[in-house]
């Protein structure tokens, strides 16, 4: 099933048992998808809206922060819970160990011998590790790979 459909159906759910913050995050999201559908003139696959969702929970965290930092948690709170849910629409993450895995199968498979190959191995990782983990751990970590 695609990750579209299974948005609208959690849409339909939320409406029917009234959860007022999961069906304005739900729509959200959806809203922001045909966004982009319209402006692109394009239907976006999965992956692509994996991305969306993702930069949706990553403007969540820098709001939290930004809230929780101003003594707003009644602000910040709301940012959570919709944090929490976009997280349900996401992949399972990648533990430490598939994360450090999936870096030495890239960095083996593109023969990377230093910074300069940085940009081939992050190409290589981001389309298996999008949406699953964080994209900045991960260059860090490929950084320290690269110049061990």
């Amino acid at each position: 099933m695609s990750l579209l459909i299974t948005l609208k159906d959690a849409m339909k759910d939320a409406m029917r048992a009234k959860d007022k913050i999961r069906l304005g995050t739900i729509r959200m999201a959806l809203a922001a998808i045909k966004q982009r559908e319209i402006d692109d003139r394009i239907t976006l696959t999965d992956a692509e809206i994996t991305s969306i969702i993702v930069k949706m929970v990553k403007q969540r965290r820098d709001a939290h922060d930004q809230y929780h930092d101003a003594g707003r948690q009644d602000l910040a709170d709301i940012e959570a819970s919709e944090i929490s849910v976009l997280e349900s629409f996401l992949p399972k993450p990648l533990t430490e160990e598939e994360i450090l895995s999936l870096i030495d199968s890239a960095i083996t498979d593109c023969n990377a011998a230093g910074m300069q190959d940085m940009g081939k191995v992050m190409g290589l990782i981001k389309s298996q590790a999008e949406g699953r983990a964080d994209m900045g751990k991960i260059s860090g970590l490929i950084k320290q790979k690269l110049t061990a």
